[in-house]
């Protein structure tokens, strides 16, 4: 059970410096226990109550990190059951498996796939994240081969699939410094997996038949001094991962049953033959509860909306995504550009500005904070009406930087158009077009 505000203040140094952000160690120890602050904000806590304290305050789903440099990422870290409750912590890896069983021409276009696969949406690069190397050929020479091939030619996180420990110890050697997962520690080689995860740093999945066996390997691991654990029930179809990832998830977070409090891996293509029901199951296993999906091969008609349904779950739903209010140069304006306002919910920001570029007409798109809302709901929110419009216009420079008095507003405000004319005098509001995929003719149309 995590400890309480006064149980957290008996360890801090209490000197009420309020350099941790907040004006008294008592306060800073309500921070924590409601989980709105960090221990390592206090520079002043012992190392003696910073070890008792981490493990008292342990989220009761270990945080575990994989890989080094832009492609590492961590899994786990999970505190609630459902999205709703407070929001997910940190969003699951998504990798791709090879085999060493493939031809080297047939190696290198599954690593040219997952290097050419990356979106860009909302502001951010949605990207899968690993590499699953996995001996299948007997040959400790061939999957020696396929490992310094990836780590030469793809900069993702690694997971080496073997069960030969001197062929991995010799892996290892190749790409330690990568920090990849190892797989798979059983009840059988649990001592020779935990001796090679200790020796190169490296977190380790731990395999069983069933959830009982799973738990059991798990204590012995710990027990090793293996503390990153990634959990494999070895689940063959989708009915028995749901099963074994929510029993998993409800035994850590409910329960606080310390041996499964270790996020999951999944293997949607062990599941189904079929590419397009892989995806599926990859999808649904991302609602509950994957923290590492391994897929046998991406398209971008599969890829890409899992990627956004990932980003959808892993985004907190109590903060709406928004971009920075203010005034944005799009294809090189002049004064006598055309200005186009909107809210400043991420979604309308990268829809409208892409529309914008794509017309190739220079044009300023004047962002206003709506505290993330889109334009209807900060519309009736009283966030994105005339009065306050027309203070932002006025005081956001924009009258500087154009000849003109002509601004465009959606066509979902329309209904401001007039008082935004009494706001604003001297200037001429054009309603826009409703849908942001008419943006690139109206802009066309625009005379100053």
């Amino acid at each position: 059970m995590s400890p309480t505000g006064i149980e957290i203040y008996k360890f801090l140094p209490r000197t009420n410096c309020g350099e941790c952000g907040v004006p008294t160690c008592l306060a800073f120890a309500m921070s924590l226990a409601g989980g709105r602050a960090e221990l390592s904000a206090c520079p002043y806590v012992s190392e003696e109550a910073k070890q008792k304290l981490e493990e008292a305050s342990a989220p009761p789903v270990r945080t575990v990190s994989i890989g080094t440099g832009d492609y590492s990422f961590k899994t786990g870290g999970e505190t609630v059951m459902h999205r709703h409750e407070k929001r997910f912590e940190h969003q699951l890896g998504i990798a791709l498996l090879i085999s060493d069983s493939l031809s080297e021409t047939e190696q290198d276009a599954k690593l040219a796939s997952f290097n050419r696969f990356q979106y860009k949406r909302v502001g951010a690069i949605l990207k899968p994240d690993m590499l699953a190397l996995r001996a299948d050929s007997g040959s400790g020479e061939k999957y020696l081969k396929l490992v310094k091939l990836a780590a030469e030619k793809c900069p993702a996180s690694l997971m080496l699939m073997c069960a030969d420990t001197a062929v991995l110890d010799e892996s290892l050697k190749i790409c330690a410094e990568r920090k990849p997962l190892l797989y798979a520690a059983t009840a059988e080689n649990s001592s020779e997996m935990a001796e090679l995860a200790k020796k190169y740093n490296c977190p380790l999945v731990a395999k069983a038949a069933n959830l009982a066996d799973l738990a059991d390997l798990s204590v012995k691991l710990q027990s090793l001094g293996i503390k990153d654990i990634v959990l494999d029930s070895s689940a063959e179809n989708l009915k028995q991962a749901l099963s074994d990832n929510v029993a998993i998830r409800r035994s850590a977070i409910l329960k606080k049953f310390r041996p499964m409090g270790f996020p999951v891996i999944n293997f949607p293509g062990q599941m189904t033959q079929d590419p397009m029901k892989e995806s599926l199951f990859a999808g649904i296993l991302t609602a509950k509860y994957a923290g590492i999906l391994v897929l046998s091969d991406f398209s971008g008609e599969t890829l890409f909306p899992l990627l956004v349904t990932r980003m959808n779950l892993y985004t907190d739903p109590q903060r709406p995504l928004a971009t920075t209010e203010g005034i944005y140069e799009i294809n090189n304006p002049d004064a006598n550009s055309p200005v186009i306002l909107t809210c400043n919910f991420s979604l309308t920001y990268f829809i409208v500005s892409g529309e914008m570029e794509n017309s190739r007409v220079p044009c300023y798109l004047m962002i206003k904070d709506t505290e993330g809302l889109s334009v209807m709901t900060a519309w009736a929110a009283g966030k994105f009406g005339a009065d306050t419009i027309g203070k932002f216009v006025k005081n956001s420079g924009i009258a500087a930087k154009i000849n003109h008095r002509k601004l465009i507003i959606p066509g979902y405000a329309s209904m401001e158009s007039g008082g935004l004319e009494e706001e604003l005098s001297g200037w001429e509001i054009m309603v826009g077009p409703r849908e942001a995929a008419h943006i690139p003719a109206y802009l066309k149309q625009f005379k100053p």
